[in-house]
């Protein structure tokens, strides 16, 4: 038999993408998770140097803010300017704001520093992934590992973040998670450059050729539809975060009015900052943004609902807290794992199942809370029932977004799938605010907040089980296109 017809009847099974790749671009992504939870436990450090002033709630903030507008905004650039190139720009971006913050003369300073820091964190991910989808599609390869590896180092450093932050503050002071930012940025930057193929070589790859001038660039950009996106952004912010203090109902006819603008000019200019039409005419992609918020609105919840009642009704110290917190950051990496082998084999059904079934498990868990009853070993126990949905619903919604968009787009979709991420995250905050504002974080608050979390659970769970849009789908490895699985799902409602 010769080689040609051996080749025929055997088919060789797509390589992946390059471990080396896959970690050193994981090693960018891993600096928002990281600088949006370390900030937690040093709040009480800048209170005590700037004053514990309404501002100190905007250094949270103003990071989700910025990194919402701007994830979308990242994933359309990697593709018009190059991938690579915004990559380390935005590593730059993070070092520059990380020195703005660390050396804050005042808590505006400081706020300011967090805005570089979160423009410059949410070009990571999006751009990762359109390199990661370029390499494959060159090569031949298939994505689920590296799209693994990149999940894990974006998502498992928001559980470690509490501790590492604990640590580095105690040690060096708040501003100690600040510098943590410069040697990161230095090892990705060098990774980046050793390892991952200049863009010359994956613009092909992307089907999108970069600019030829600045205004080409400007005007590919779509730059009213940008300030459109930002100004209902933004505005959508102030107004959710303003519902656990003084409502700015007055504001939200306006958000409506500009959110309504943005929608209307999207669907109709020619090259759309985003394709509205394209979101609408993907069920699979809409349906898989709007679970992804409800998704992370019910993490976030456990995110920052369990370490506050750790230490309000149990007493255990920000150290403590943040210890207590490492099994779910740990059992997230495996799931993570495990998701992505699931994914391949069975599909999205069975592996979101798992982790919206896990989030109702653990919804109910939250409720059985005592404050001094519950043992030591039993809360670990509940920590690692909660990592389980962050590793599983990760996997099963990227893997999906990723299975039905092109390269072209798939950054600019996980740049919107980012941008859900902090959006939920703020919607956290309110629905923690408005459980524990009558009886605070203590076992009531928690017990509330695990109930949203359980109900949450059971709706994606019923969502999930009876969607059509999820039948058949599967990972593509090299295809530039959806498939023919996708392409059904596109079709189905």
């Amino acid at each position: 038999m010769t080689r040609a017809a051996t080749d025929t009847a055997a088919p060789r099974t797509p390589r992946a993408v390059p471990t080396s790749i896959a970690l050193g671009l994981g090693s960018g992504t891993m600096l928002q998770g990281l600088n949006s939870s370390m900030i937690a436990v040093a709040l009480v450090a800048i209170a005590a140097d700037f004053g514990n002033g309404p501002g100190i709630t905007w250094v949270i903030s103003a990071l989700y803010i910025a990194t919402a507008v701007s994830a979308p905004t990242a994933g359309r650039l990697g593709v018009l300017v190059g991938p690579r190139k915004l990559f380390l720009g935005g590593l730059a971006l993070v070092a520059v704001g990380s020195l703005v913050g660390a050396l804050a003369p005042s808590l505006g300073w400081l706020i300011a520093g967090r805005v570089i820091l979160g423009i410059g964190t949410a070009a990571q991910y999006p751009t990762a992934m359109t390199i990661v989808r370029s390499i494959a599609t060159r090569t031949g390869g298939e994505t689920r590992s590296a799209l693994a590896i990149l999940t894990v180092c974006a998502q498992t450093m928001v559980a470690l973040g509490p501790t590492v932050g604990g640590v580095l503050v105690g040690l060096f002071g708040w501003q100690s998670i600040l510098w943590i930012n410069i040697p990161i940025v230095l090892v990705s930057a060098v990774w980046v450059l050793w390892r991952v193929p200049r863009d010359d070589a994956l613009a092909a790859d992307a089907g999108e050729p970069a600019p030829s001038s600045l205004r080409a660039l400007v005007h590919s950009m779509d730059l009213p539809g940008m300030a459109l996106f930002l100004l209902t952004v933004s505005g959508a912010m102030f107004v959710l975060l303003s519902l656990t203090t003084d409502p700015l109902w007055w504001l939200a006819p306006g958000v409506v009015l500009v959110a309504v603008a943005f929608v209307v000019w999207e669907a109709r200019v020619r090259e759309p900052f985003i394709d509205v039409r394209a979101i609408a005419g993907n069920t699979a992609l809409a349906a898989t943004l709007s679970r992804t918020l409800v998704t992370y609105t019910a993490f976030y919840c456990i995110f920052f609902g369990l370490p506050q009642w750790l230490q309000v009704s149990r007493g255990f110290s920000t150290s403590q807290a943040g210890l207590l917190m490492l099994p779910v950051a740990g059992v997230g990496i495996i799931g993570t794992i495990v998701a992505s082998r699931m994914y391949a084999t069975a599909g999205p059904k069975w592996t979101l199942g798992i982790g919206t079934a896990a989030l109702a498990v653990g919804g109910v868990l939250l409720m059985t809370l005592e404050n001094a009853a519950t043992p030591v070993v039993a809360l670990v126990a509940v920590a690692c029932v909660l990592g389980i949905p962050n590793g599983f619903n990760n996997m099963g919604n990227q893997n999906v977004v990723n299975a039905v968009t092109t390269v072209r787009d798939v950054g600019t979709a996980l740049g919107l799938y980012r941008m859900i991420q902090y959006i939920g995250a703020n919607l956290a905050a309110v629905v923690i605010a408005l459980a524990t504002h009558d009886v605070g974080p203590g076992d009531q608050g928690i017990a509330r907040i695990g109930a949203f979390i359980a109900v949450v659970g059971v709706v994606l769970l019923v969502g999930v089980i009876a969607s059509r849009s999820l039948r058949g789908l599967r990972p593509r490895h090299t295809s530039d296109s959806p498939g023919v699985h996708d392409r059904e799902a596109h079709s189905q409602t």
